[in-house]
């Protein structure tokens, strides 16, 4: 497919069938449990024996290295370093943030996994914009960005990461949405390899908007329902990561 991301279509809502499953964790999760969980869901989901499902969950504090990571790019690190296996460089994942593991069928989502990124970002602007947060696209730097005039000409912030893989045409890993997390934990790495003084990273509380994360995910559910349909709510926390990997729709 040719043309820009904001070329590109959106709003790539599944077929006809079961709506995705949708759950938020009540407690952090281990990075190396939420690994185990997306790939035997994934696994599950492309053999038919499971559905859909985008988990919201927090992670104790780390970084995580994608298939692009350059070594130079860890300055610092303070805490654990994982290697991810999703495209993309480093990133920090920590309290405050909320981390959204999409895993959808692809098949049922026309198999463009372009226009796929594309509607990752429009689910998260649509989410900032009920808070009357301004995301923008980058067409050369993956993930949701916000102009920060106060800090200078053509200063820019990211508030928002994208990182994904794609198995058998099922999708893992997903987004992160900084929402009050302590921000000087970027400092331990570049995040997403993007290194230029003029372009930094942000938090909706570092903007000026003290929000819950229960209000946060409540705007990503919906704006999800508008750009990948309709969700089924399961009830939080507790689910075992076996039972999360293979439960039906």
């Amino acid at each position: 497919m040719t043309g820009t991301r904001d070329e590109i279509a959106t709003l790539s809502r599944a077929a006809p069938g079961a709506p995705a499953a949708w759950r938020v964790e009540d407690a952090p999760v281990a990075y190396e449990t939420a690994l185990d969980v997306m790939e035997a869901r994934a696994a599950a989901i492309a053999a038919g024996r499971a559905g859909e499902l985008v988990w919201l969950i927090e992670h104790p504090p780390l970084y995580t290295a994608g298939t692009s990571a350059r070594l130079e790019h860890l300055v610092a690190p303070r805490f654990p370093v994982f290697a991810a296996g999703r495209g993309g460089q480093f990133t920090y994942h920590g309290p405050g943030q909320r981390v959204a593991y999409a895993m959808l069928d692809l098949k049922r989502r026309g198999c463009d996994v372009r226009r796929f990124v594309a509607d990752l970002e429009e689910w998260l602007i649509r989410t900032l914009a009920a808070f009357n947060i301004r995301g923008e696209r980058r067409e050369e730097r993956i993930g949701v960005w916000v102009g920060r005039p106060d800090k200078g000409e053509g200063c820019e912030d990211k508030i928002a990461a994208i990182g994904i893989r794609v198995k058998r045409w099922v999708s893992l890993h997903g987004i992160s949405l900084n929402v009050d997390p302590d921000l000087s934990h970027f400092d331990g790495i570049v995040p997403c390899g993007v290194g230029e003084p003029r372009f930094g990273v942000t938090s909706f509380v570092d903007l000026g908007h003290v929000v819950s994360m229960a209000e946060v995910d409540m705007a990503l559910r919906r704006a999800f329902v508008e750009v990948f349909g309709p969700v089924r709510v399961e009830s939080q926390g507790g689910l075992g990561a076996a039972a999360l990997a293979t439960r039906q729709p």
